[in-house]
């Protein structure tokens, strides 16, 4: 048997970085922010050529600010990197074992503006990365133009399955995918809040801005959501070539971009196909003006699902606006 591939051994480049897959499907106990995030896959870079050693490493701040001319939001995110605690999926003596453990250790920051961090990986993590044979090649632009926690760890998840041959969707329960993405406690606690403001958001600018296009299909346990499952394809030249000239272009006015291009790109699914014809497209985009933030097919299949064994409607398309109506008065965004 050929000896498996070390995350360790992947190098960095000018366009990516590399980020250990444990690090990528973790649970925050702690959430984090999106500049936290950023700082710390930076932190990670920075240490790569050591990570598995116990020596400090040393960067610029400047390097950590961004486009922000003050250091105070790289200290505050320092700090909660250094309270973080995550839970990591692990195998111990050929059995799944959870392991917690801090992100980041003891660091030192020079007081001078254009001083210095140095900065500590902790034992624990240390053997994690160097045990590590998955992994996922994030590219640098895409993570600056990201702008949620949550867009950037879907866009994580994807990379680091991306190149699997045998696989292109993947099933999580929706607590453990709630974990992941980093969602507070007590936050977007129903099914349609999570949809509305983290996980559709998110599949749209992680399917414009990146090389996949990435689709999230609920999936009910008698009348409740209690999983999704996660699907993902590479996009053809034409597709990487749109990625790579709107990574060119001003930040002013992306979040419209994206938006119009997300709706361009999403097809009606196929696994409607098999439940009925499509209706016109006129009444697809009646549904979105009059009740914006619900996925028109998820509620297409409600529907279906409903007048299964009753009389074919004379109407579809009306058939389908009234079900709507109703839908959206009992189950309010």
């Amino acid at each position: 048997m050929s000896k498996a591939y070390r995350t360790v051994e992947a190098r960095p480049n000018a366009q990516t970085l590399v980020k250990p897959g444990e690090l990528v499907d973790l649970v925050e106990v702690t959430p984090l922010t999106l500049a936290d995030r950023r700082i710390y896959n930076q932190l990670l870079e920075n240490a790569w050529d050591a990570i598995e050693k116990p020596v400090t490493h040393v960067i610029a701040k400047s390097d950590l600010r961004g486009s922000h001319n003050s250091n105070d939001r790289v200290g505050a995110s320092i700090e909660r990197l250094m309270a973080s605690i995550v839970k990591i999926q692990i195998m111990r003596d050929g059995e799944p074992a959870i392991e917690r453990v801090q992100l980041l250790g003891g660091n030192v920051e020079t007081a001078r503006r254009d001083g210095l961090l140095e900065y500590e990986i902790p034992q624990r993590l240390r053997r994690i990365i160097k045990d590590s044979t998955v992994f996922a090649r994030l590219q640098r632009e895409v993570m600056f133009a990201l702008s949620s926690k949550y867009a950037l760890t879907l866009y994580e998840m994807v990379q680091k399955r991306g190149n699997l041959r045998w696989r292109s969707s993947e099933k999580f329960s929706l607590e453990d995918m709630r974990g992941v993405l980093g969602v507070p406690k007590g936050k977007l606690t129903s099914w349609s809040n999570l949809k509305l403001r983290a996980i559709d958001p998110a599949v749209e600018e992680v399917s414009v801005l990146s090389d996949f296009v990435v689709e999230v299909e609920p999936i009910k346990t008698g009348r409740r959501v209690t999983h999704i499952e996660l699907r993902w394809w590479r996009k053809d030249a034409g597709g990487k070539a749109e990625v790579e000239r709107e990574l060119q272009f001003s930040k002013v006015g992306r979040k419209e971009r994206v938006e119009a291009k997300a709706e361009s790109m999403r097809p009606r699914p196929s696994w409607l196909d098999a439940k009925g014809a499509a209706l016109r497209s006129e009444t697809y985009e009646t549904v979105k003006l009059r009740f914006p933030g619900y996925d028109i097919y998820f509620v297409e299949g409600q529907w279906r699902a409903w007048a299964a064994g009753k009389p074919p409607a004379r109407d579809p398309d009306k058939a389908y606006l009234a079900f709507f109506k109703t839908y959206a008065q009992n189950n309010p965004i």
